[in-house]
């Protein structure tokens, strides 16, 4: 039994059925990490100690036979999730001794169903980066080439998962910090419908555990059926007695599905590999029947960027010396045009079961020193872009609070991994999750 390439599923029936014990999936998990490890620099906090403890705690109270969903399943969490006696720190030097004693309400479910919690990984200062390092814990990088970023902010999550360290992850996305990273390492991602999963307990440091805007946190692992299971148990309000009101899907099959499909973006530019594989991927659900479009009624994607970008800048400038001053006018005349726009892909989605469109508009690029996003530029095809252009494919899915499935569909000619999000209606989850599982039941994700 390779437990390494085991998916979560996998591994929670492997203990359910007794064929391993929690204990054995804990240790096994741990001497991967070990392994392999130490030129990446994923897993920034072990706490295998009280893993191990945890694990065998689950085995003494009946880990065979249990029901839980993720019972044996040993995972790490993005550093930014507050787990009990280990420090959060956001990547800020001036919060390294920051050990917080109660944990998040998404890490209370997890173990709650079963998983325990090993470690944390690496994410850049203040969650703001597509790469993943930070004066604390160092920097962390692409397994598939060191040379590269994993992503950000949850960099240390996809590599993780891409160097089969670990086969579940939580991350958190406002600007493609799930999608992003996991499209750069050939994982799946899944950024939830806003306000779906509670992001309690995933607080900038010193800060009240108010949800931030825009903001999500949500699931990482090698299958989307990963993604589904881990949603089961995460999601739904803080509040206890209430559940969430998911949309289910109208499609048994791909044969079913009506898809519109982006390839790019007016104010960005797309790499003929990140295009050219959705495009492929749209021929061949054409193949498989589903009834395909290039066109649909979207929003004004330049102006609705615009906007994203102001409320954006809004929320995250509170981690800065200098926060943006915006008034309360001001932030009520951008949640105005925020509403406007969630109504506008409400009435799309009445045409169309998903949306596909790039998750970036390139595969994992050069790890670069250079802290201004202003001063950086991405080679696109032979031609110099700006690196902040690419912020566009984020902000479809986080501007209006939709649901958007990150999976990977192939590599481009450096052996780089490609892939496409998978948008839906707000609190679509179930749908873009399904599809996502029927592309790789159909063997159309790598």
């Amino acid at each position: 039994m390779n437990l390494g390439e085991m998916t979560a599923v996998e591994t929670a029936e492997a203990v359910r059925t007794g064929k391993i014990s929690a204990l054995e999936v804990c240790d096994a998990t741990i001497d991967r990490i070990e392994a392999a490890d130490g030129p990446i620099n994923a897993v920034v906090v072990r706490d295998f100690d009280r893993a191990r403890a945890a694990a065998k705690a689950l085995d003494a109270n009946g880990a065979k036979g249990s029901d839980k969903l993720l019972i044996g399943v040993s995972m790490t969490v993005k550093e930014s999730n507050n787990v009990a006696g280990l420090p959060t720190t956001w990547g800020f030097p001036d919060h390294a001794n920051n050990i917080v004693d109660k944990d998040s309400v998404v890490v209370s479910r997890l173990k709650a169903a079963g998983a325990v919690i090993i470690g944390k990984t690496n994410a850049p200062v203040a969650l703001a980066d597509w790469q993943s390092g930070n004066p604390i814990y160092g920097n962390t990088v692409n397994p598939i080439d060191h040379s590269r970023t994993p992503g950000g902010s949850s960099g240390g999550a996809s590599a993780a998962l891409a160097a089969k360290m670990t086969p579940l992850e939580i991350g958190s996305d406002i600007g493609g910090s799930i999608r992003v990273p996991a499209h750069f390492c050939g994982v799946y991602g899944h950024k939830p419908t806003f306000g779906l999963v509670p992001g309690k307990g995933h607080d900038f440091p010193g800060t009240d555990s108010l949800d931030s805007a825009l903001a999500v946190v949500g699931p990482m692992a090698r299958s989307a059926k990963d993604l589904s299971l881990t949603m089961d148990v995460i999601a739904g309000p803080a509040e206890p007695g209430m559940k969430p009101d998911l949309i289910a899907p109208r499609f048994d099959t791909l044969a079913d599905t009506r898809v519109l499909v982006m390839t790019g973006h007016p104010l960005a530019k797309t790499a003929s590999a990140v295009s050219g594989a959705i495009r492929q991927v749209a021929s061949d659900l054409m193949d498989e029947g589903a009834d395909i479009a290039f066109e649909g009624p979207t929003p004004d994607l330049v102006k609705m960027h615009q906007t994203y970008v102001d409320m954006l800048t809004t929320v995250i400038s509170r981690a800065t010396p200098d926060p943006r001053g915006t008034t309360a006018h001001e932030w009520m005349d951008l949640m105005d045009e925020q509403m406007r726009v969630t109504r506008t892909w409400q009435e799309l989605f009445a045409d169309f079961d998903v949306v596909l469109a790039p998750t970036l508009g390139v595969t994992a690029f050069p790890l670069t020193d250079e802290p201004d996003w202003n001063a950086r530029h991405l080679m696109i095809d032979g031609e110099k872009t700006r690196f902040g252009e690419q912020l566009v494919f984020a902000g479809l899915a986080t501007f209006p609070g939709l649901p958007s499935t990150a999976v990977p569909l192939g590599k481009d000619e450096d052996g780089l991994p490609t892939g496409v999000q998978i948008m839906g209606p707000p609190f679509g989850d179930r749908i873009t999750l399904g599809f996502a599982e029927q592309l790789a039941a159909a063997g159309l994700t790598m």
